[in-house]
């Protein structure tokens, strides 16, 4: 089969291999691909793989001798998918790929937050250790005996709090239906008034839905802890950036860990950007060596279950 990837320069800079797709049929890989380009350059796809290419309904007569379509990527908003169904073509996605790289990007922002580790060795490098043993430009912060909340109880965020836990933190969430309470304690699900009201630092792992979408807000931080830590490593538009800028520069946030942000890459007057005890990462959690494989293996996994006759992770409802 012909596979061709329109968009692979975000997944596999070069770090990575593209040899589980090269084994199942002949690759091509275009690092991007603009909008006018697509249909030129899938002339004879039967496969096409895209990461945040476009594939709107418009193109779907252009694109009608494809046979499947697979995301390289969770998130799937960028295809028509609807469009794709009605011509019997096939939509997967890829889940689950990046639950530990996730989840340890989001306790390695929380450290940086509570030790300020880059800060202390860029001064030391300035020559500031001198003439004393020992010193701190901003008092260090321990995480044991604190309690983490977590809103968004899912895969990444189990790993979360079982991370929490082994830094010696009480863990709480909101119940979800069917959740299992974990082996670990202290432990406990709450309301979210409760979850605001006791949480030390907060870790968002939810989706972006209208019920989350600006969750983090003035009335909601008015209801957090005085110094509160927040934690964003799902969607940018889960918070108000406004309200979490004003609520940094008064001290009642103690500091955020982003990795996500409403509008990315951000614009200049992003308030955020400007905010004291603020680290903003550019949306690079997914993005370990052993994430973005599993993404490659994954995709192979797809096509190889499509091509047999059992599809698997189709989004769009297309089976044999």
């Amino acid at each position: 089969m012909n596979i061709v990837v329109l968009d692979g320069a975000v997944l596999n800079p070069g770090d990575i291999s593209w040899a589980p797709l090269e084994a199942i049929g002949t690759l091509c890989v275009y690092p991007e691909t603009q909008p006018e380009a697509i249909v030129e350059r899938c002339l004879h796809a039967d496969v096409v793989l895209v990461n945040k290419v476009r594939l709107d309904g418009h193109l779907v007569d252009a694109l009608s001798h494809v046979r499947f379509i697979g995301l390289l990527a969770t998130g799937y908003d960028n295809v028509d998918t609807k469009a794709f169904a009605q011509k019997n073509i096939p939509v997967t996605n890829v889940v689950a790929y990046g639950v530990p790289d996730v989840a340890e990007h989001a306790m390695t922002l929380l450290l940086e937050l509570c030790h300020n580790t880059t800060l202390h060795s860029e001064s030391v490098k300035r020559g500031k250790w001198a003439g004393t043993w020992c010193y701190w430009e901003k008092s260090p912060r321990c995480l044991s005996g604190s309690t983490m909340g977590i809103i968004g109880f899912g895969r990444i965020g189990r790993r979360v709090g079982e991370l929490a836990h082994a830094f010696g933190m009480r863990v709480l969430t909101e119940k979800r239906k069917n959740a299992d309470v974990p082996a670990y304690s202290p432990f406990a699900f709450v309301s979210r008034d409760e979850l605001f009201a006791s949480s030390d630092v907060l870790s968002l792992h939810c989706p972006l839905t209208e019920e989350t979408r600006g969750l983090i807000n003035a009335e909601t931080i008015q209801r957090m802890k005085d110094g509160v830590l927040i934690i964003n490593t799902a969607r940018g538009p889960l918070i108000d950036e406004e309200a979490c800028a004003a609520a940094l520069q008064s001290g009642k946030i103690g500091g955020l860990g982003t990795d996500v942000l409403a509008v990315e890459p951000p614009k200049p007057d992003n308030p955020l950007l400007c905010a004291p005890n603020t680290l903003i990462t550019p949306h690079m959690a997914w993005a370990t060596t052993q994430a973005r494989q599993r993404i490659i293996d994954r995709t192979r996994d797809n096509i190889v279950h499509w091509f047999a006759g059992n599809p698997t992770c189709v989004v769009n409802g297309v089976h044999p």
